[in-house]
C-alpha cells in the first residue's frame, strides 16, 4: 500500500439473525400459515352469512392458538440458537442484544418489530373477545359438541326458555362464575375428545348456581300469583281418538305475606320458611324432609319405607330446596310419547280424523331403537304399512294426510328421543306434577311422617281444584273439586299416578289382566263413564 492511500476501516462482519435456524423457520411457517388462514376466513365470515357452528370456533379459537404456537416455536428456536452461539467463542455474539438506533438497519428492524407486535396485540385482543363472545353463545353450547349436546340443544329449542341463553342459567353473572365454568368446560372437552362422557348426560347438574342467582333474575318469588287456569287434553286410543278433558285451577300461590296470601304450590318458596331435604343422587327419591318456619321451629319427616337407614340419612348431604327441585327441566323438556302425541293432536299437526292415530303414533314412538336413522325409517314403515293395509280408502282419498302424519311423528321422535345418547323422558323425568313421574309425590305421598305423627299431606286440593271433566267426550260429575279417575281404583290413596301412567300407557295396561290377548278393549271400555269398571 502506498503512503498516499488511506487504510480501510475495520468492518465487522454482519452477524446473522438469531432466527436463522431450522426450529425458528418451522415456527415462521406455522405462524404464516395460521395468519393467512385467519385473514382469509375472517374476510369470508364478514362477507357471507354462515350459520355453521364451527366457523367461529375455528377462526377465533383454533387458528389463533396455532398462530401463538408458531410464535412459541420461533422463540424456542431463537433461544436455542443464542445459547449455541454463546457457547461457541468464535460466534462473536454478545450476551445481550445491542440496540443502536443510530444504525439505520437496526432502526428499521425495530420499527417493523413494534408495528408487528401492535398488530398482533390488536388481533389477539379482538380474537380473544370474539372467542369469549362465542363461548358464551347458544350455538357454542349446543352445537360445537354436537353429538354430546344435541339432545339438550334440540329440546332447548322446543322449550319455553328457547330465547334465554344457556350461560344465563348454567354460568350466571360474575367473573368467578365465568372462570369456574371454563375450567369445568376444559374437563368436559377432554371427556368429549377421549369419548369418556355419560350417556345420557348426568343430571342434576352438579355445582349449578342457586335459583336465587339465576331463575330469580326473571322470576320474582316474592310476588303473589294466585290461581292459574290449566286445561289438560288427553286423547284416547280408540278409533275416533276420543278426547278426555280436565280443567283445573292450579294454585300457584306465592311466598310473601306482604304481597298476597301465603299458600299454594309456591308456599314451598315462602321467604319466611325453609325446607331442607336428603335425596338420592338423581333426586328421584326423598326419604327425609325438614321444615323450618319463620320462628325457627323445625319439624322433621321421614318416609315410612325409606330406602336409606337413619345413619345414611344423617351422613347424607342436606340440600336447601329451591326452584329447580321441582322445575328440574325448565329448558330441556323431554315429553313422553303420550304427552307429545296429545300436544300434536291439540295443535292439529296430527289429525283426529285418522283412525287410531293416537294409538299407532304412541306405539311406534314407544319402541326401542338404537339409532335415529333406524327410528325414522321404522316410523315411516309402521305407519305406512298399517294405514295402507287397514284404511286404503283413506290413503287413496287423501294421500297427504298419511304423509303429514308420518312426518309429524318423525319430528316428535327427533325432538324428544335420542337413542345414541340414551336420552328421553325416562332418562330425564320431569318433576312438575305427578302424572308420568313421581314429582310432587316424592314428598306428598302420605308416607312421610314426623316423630309426633304429623304427615306430609297427599290431599289433591292443596295444589289444584278440578273445575270440570269429560271422559271420551262425555261429561263427568266433579265432587268436591277433586279429579275423578275414569277407572275405579278402590282406595285411591294407595296409588301414585306414575305407578300406572308410564307415558306410553296405552300399550301397557295398568291392571294385570293375565293373558291380555283374550280381551277386547270395548268389553270394559263401553264409552260411558259410569260403566268403566274392572
Amino acid at each position: 500500500m502506498s503512503e498516499n492511500e488511506t487504510p480501510a476501516p475495520d468492518v465487522k462482519p454482519e452477524r446473522p439473525s438469531l432466527l436463522r435456524n431450522f426450529i425458528s423457520y418451522l415456527g415462521m411457517a406455522i405462524s404464516a400459515s395460521a395468519l393467512t388462514s385467519f385473514i382469509l376466513l375472517f374476510l369470508i365470515s364478514i362477507t357471507k352469512a354462515d350459520d355453521n357452528p364451527y366457523t367461529d370456533l375455528i377462526i377465533f379459537i383454533f387458528i389463533p392458538s396455532v398462530l401463538v404456537f408458531g410464535l412459541f416455536v420461533m422463540i424456542v428456536g431463537v433461544l436455542w440458537e443464542r445459547r449455541r452461539r454463546i457457547k461457541n467463542p468464535n460466534a462473536g455474539i454478545s450476551k445481550y442484544p445491542v440496540l443502536d438506533l443510530n444504525d439505520a438497519g437496526r432502526r428499521r428492524s425495530l420499527i417493523v418489530l413494534v408495528a408487528l407486535v401492535i398488530v398482533f396485540m390488536f388481533m389477539s385482543a379482538f380474537g380473544s373477545y370474539r372467542a369469549y363472545e362465542y363461548t358464551e353463545s347458544v350455538v357454542f353450547c349446543g352445537q360445537a359438541c354436537h353429538s354430546v349436546m344435541k339432545p339438550e340443544f334440540v329440546a332447548y329449542q322446543a322449550s319455553p326458555h328457547a330465547k334465554v341463553r344457556c350461560v344465563e342459567c348454567h354460568v350466571g353473572e360474575g367473573a368467578g362464575a365465568y372462570v369456574n365454568s371454563k375450567f369445568t368446560g376444559m374437563r368436559q372437552l377432554w371427556g368429549v375428545v377421549t369419548g369418556h362422557y355419560n350417556r345420557p348426560i348426568e343430571t342434576p347438574v352438579r355445582n349449578l348456581r342457586s335459583a336465587t342467582e339465576t331463575c330469580q333474575n326473571c322470576h320474582w318469588s316474592e310476588k303473589y300469583h294466585g290461581d292459574v287456569l290449566k286445561v289438560f287434553n288427553h286423547y284416547d286410543t280408540d278409533e275416533k281418538n276420543s278426547l278426555s278433558q280436565t280443567r283445573m285451577a292450579i294454585k300457584v300461590g306465592g311466598g310473601n305475606s306482604a304481597t298476597g296470601p301465603n299458600g299454594g304450590i309456591h308456599w314451598h318458596m315462602n321467604i319466611a320458611n325453609k325446607i331442607d331435604f336428603v335425596s338420592d343422587t338423581r333426586r328421584l327419591s326423598i326419604p327425609w324432609v325438614r321444615f323450618t318456619d319463620s320462628s325457627g321451629k323445625s319439624v322433621e319427616y321421614k318416609a315410612i319405607d325409606a330406602a336409606l337407614s337413619a345413619q345414611e340419612i344423617q351422613a347424607a348431604p342436606v340440600r336447601r330446596m329451591d326452584c329447580v327441585d321441582c322445575h328440574n327441566r325448565p329448558a330441556h323438556v323431554y315429553l313422553s310419547p303420550n304427552t307429545a302425541v296429545d300436544r300434536s293432536l291439540d295443535a292439529g299437526l296430527l289429525k283426529t280424523e285418522m283412525p287410531f292415530i293416537k294409538a299407532k303414533a304412541v306405539e311406534t314412538l314407544s319402541k326401542a331403537y338404537t339409532t335415529n336413522d333406524e327410528a325414522v325409517a321404522s316410523i315411516a314403515a309402521d305407519l305406512n304399512g298399517y294405514y295402507r293395509t287397514s284404511y286404503p280408502d283413506l290413503v287413496s282419498k287423501d294421500p297427504a294426510i298419511l304423509a303429514n302424519a308420518v312426518a309429524e311423528v318423525q319430528r316428535i321422535y327427533q325432538t324428544y328421543f335420542f337413542p345414541e345418547m340414551k336420552t328421553d323422558w325416562q332418562a330425564h323425568p320431569n318433576h312438575i306434577g305427578h302424572l308420568t313421574a313421581q314429582g310432587c309425590f316424592r314428598c306428598h305421598d302420605g308416607q312421610h311422617v314426623s316423630g309426633d305423627g304429623r304427615v306430609i299431606s297427599k290431599e289433591c286440593n292443596i295444589c289444584h281444584t278440578t273445575l270440570s271433566q269429560t271422559y271420551l267426550n262425555n261429561p263427568v260429575e266433579v265432587v268436591d273439586g277433586k279429579f275423578q279417575h275414569p277407572v275405579t281404583l278402590g282406595d285411591r290413596d294407595q296409588y301414585k299416578c306414575a305407578d300406572c301412567h308410564k307415558g306410553d300407557r296405552p300399550f301397557k295396561h295398568p291392571l294385570n289382566l293375565g293373558d291380555i290377548s283374550r280381551f277386547q278393549c270395548a268389553d270394559c271400555h263401553t264409552g260411558t263413564y259410569d260403566k268403566v269398571r274392572y
